[in-house]
């Protein structure tokens, strides 16, 4: 799976660090360009000296004297995979002669070279011209931001996803699957386990509330319940693939949140009756955690995994929520993601594999106040 990607501009500038000589010239530059939200000299000298920004200009070769023809200011976050465009300019009566698309290729090089997840910026909501270009690149359109610039408009947010898995270090994709329901994620990962592991369903709404059925730890909080790390397991096992659990928390679990001590009770004889028979089937269930070294074992092994996750390192909320891990590399740990409304500007593509930061996913391998890991790993 790769992004798509814009062809190579041909070389019309030069792309080099930016000096303390340019700064007049930006000046006139970024006041032409943003008169409603210009940058100052100070703003300028700033940026040449600071220590996580790329600051570069674009001068044409053509000339002999090689004027500016713009400029862009990068910043790196050093404790997120988020690289910011910060400025970009082109000077008015240079532009569409290709200078722009040269110095976007290279902030997007940049990016990738700093191994970013995303590239973002902003521009004016109301600018045509300026989101034609940007919407060229890839860039998804996050939200508005009211009253941002120094005249009162608003902003549109802008977002490029610039890793993605690269699809020819596996012979087939795990396909994608969109949950159908709010409470049947942990149906919808197995299900795409299944179709990988050449074992399709029939009518996979109906196999998608089967499973939920057979599954569920009746968790009676405001809606349906969701689904247990052993009775997926169980129903895993029931379409005919090996199965090993792992749940650092012996016997029942997700009992902590439920106050209710009828339902923790009708949560337990539940679980007790999946844990029983799995140990009836000779099932291994690993009562410790599964570190992402074993993860990484597990999928060179061509297993799959599925895994109880907190969305609170995503959308803030505390919601659990199974996902099917389906590659793991230095960087990133790779998932199929069943829930459509969770980053919504993604598109259906960009939700297969998608990279999660390993340390990202570290902290969200675990849910509630316990810190449950629980994960389904699955084989032929």
């Amino acid at each position: 799976m790769h992004s798509v990607a814009n062809p190579a501009p041909i070389m019309k500038g030069r792309v080099r660090p930016a000096e303390a000589a340019d700064i007049s010239e930006l000046l006139r530059i970024d006041q032409q360009c943003f008169p409603y939200d210009a940058m100052s000299k100070r703003s300028f000298r700033r940026f040449l000296q600071h220590h996580d920004a790329d600051f570069v200009v674009i001068e044409a070769l053509a000339e002999s004297k090689r004027p500016l023809v713009g400029y862009a200011i990068l910043l790196f976050r050093q404790a997120t995979k988020l690289c910011r465009l910060y400025s970009f300019a082109v000077a008015p009566e240079l532009q569409g002669q290709g200078y722009g698309k040269q110095l976007m290729h290279y902030c997007i090089e940049k990016g990738q070279a700093a191994h970013c997840l995303f590239l973002r910026t902003e521009t004016k909501a109301d600018n045509g011209q300026s989101l034609a270009f940007f919407d060229s690149f890839g860039f998804a359109h996050m939200g508005l931001r009211d009253d941002y610039y120094d005249d009162g408009s608003a902003a549109l947010v802008l977002q490029k996803q610039l890793h993605f898995f690269d699809s020819a270090k596996v012979p087939k994709l795990v396909p994608h699957l969109t949950q159908t329901t709010p409470f049947t994620c942990g149906p919808a990962s197995l299900l795409m386990a299944l179709a990988w592991f050449d074992r399709p369903m029939a009518k996979l709404e109906l196999e998608e509330l089967e499973i939920w059925r057979e599954a569920t730890t009746i968790y009676m909080t405001s809606g349906h319940g969701g689904c247990g790390p052993h009775g997926l397991a169980r129903a895993a096992l029931r379409r005919g693939l090996s199965v090993a659990v792992w749940v650092n928390q012996a016997g029942p679990v997700l009992l902590d949140s439920v106050r209710n001590e009828a339902k923790r009770e009708v949560m337990s004889r539940v679980q007790e009756v999946d844990i029983a028979a799995l140990k009836a089937a000779k099932i291994p269930i690993s009562k410790r955690d599964y570190s992402l070294t074993t993860l990484g074992k597990d999928l060179n092994a061509g297993k799959l995994v599925i895994a109880l996750i907190s969305m609170y390192q995503f959308d803030r909320s505390k919601a659990p929520h199974w996902v099917l891990i389906t590659a793991i590399d230095d960087e990133y740990v790779y998932i199929n993601d069943p829930d459509d409304d969770l980053l919504p500007w993604q598109t259906i593509t960009e939700r297969q594999y998608l990279p999660i930061p390993r340390a990202t996913f570290d902290k969200a391998f675990a849910y509630g106040s316990s810190r449950l890991r629980a994960a389904v790993v699955l084989s032929k």
